[in-house]
């Protein structure tokens, strides 16, 4: 054998290898950014931290000012809103995320 030979061999050996990894490249998974438990521990930490800063921010206000709790209570009921927005946010970005990824997935498909 000669050293062209031997080359021209590698060279053939190294596509039929690429060209396997290529064919067994691993399908992607459209939720592989948050499983199911991550987002729903994101969305309660969202909550809580939103009904937390709400309930603070009320009672420094109703301590500071002497006041019944009329700035706990809303500032509780405002961080709750706060919150629930944050949540529904984070959820339309997972959904957006999936549906661009299953889309994805249905064009290589194709």
């Amino acid at each position: 054998m000669t050293d062209d030979d031997q080359k021209q061999r590698m060279a053939q050996l190294a596509a039929k290898i690429a060209a396997k990894k290529k064919a067994q490249k691993p399908e992607t998974r459209a939720d592989a950014d948050f499983s199911g438990g991550e987002l729903a521990w994101r969305m309660v930490i969202e909550m809580v931290s939103g009904l937390g800063i709400g309930f603070g921010i009320g009672y420094g206000l109703d301590s500071l000012l002497g006041t019944i709790p009329i700035f706990l209570v809303l500032f509780t009921i405002l961080g709750l809103v706060a919150g629930v927005k944050v949540m529904l946010r984070s959820a339309q970005q997972a959904q957006e995320k999936q549906t661009a990824a299953e889309a994805a997935d249905k064009d290589e498909r194709d």
